[in-house]
């Protein structure tokens, strides 16, 4: 049972690396994606600028109402950003830094 599961695994990889052209794929976001992950907030005034700066949800999503009636809705953009995780977990950790290291209330961030 196990040899069959590893069988079928290897032909699905095989068949993913096949139709992906074999070409190995080169993110260019990739570094600028590490470097936000690893920023480390140690300061209070960074801290309020980047909670500022980057909203808690998304601003571009709305609704269209003509006459008290919707008549269409505008999805959230950012989630076609592709630094949106990045940005998001920075904001987390400025956030956390206010309230643990500095113990600020955030209610006005929320």
């Amino acid at each position: 049972m196990l040899e069959a599961i590893h069988n079928f695994t290897e032909l699905n990889n095989q068949s993913k690396s096949q139709k992906q052209g074999n070409k190995p794929k080169f993110d260019f976001l990739q570094p600028l994606r590490q470097w936000l992950d690893s920023l480390e907030i140690h300061n209070r005034k960074l801290a309020h600028f980047i909670a500022k700066l980057i909203p808690a949800d998304c601003p571009f999503e709305r609704d269209i109402v003509l006459l008290g009636r919707k008549m269409a809705h505008i999805p959230p953009l950012c989630k076609i950003n592709p630094l949106y995780e990045q940005f998001i977990g920075l904001r987390f950790r400025a956030l956390c830094y206010l309230v643990d290291q500095c113990g600020e209330d955030i209610q006005s961030y929320c």
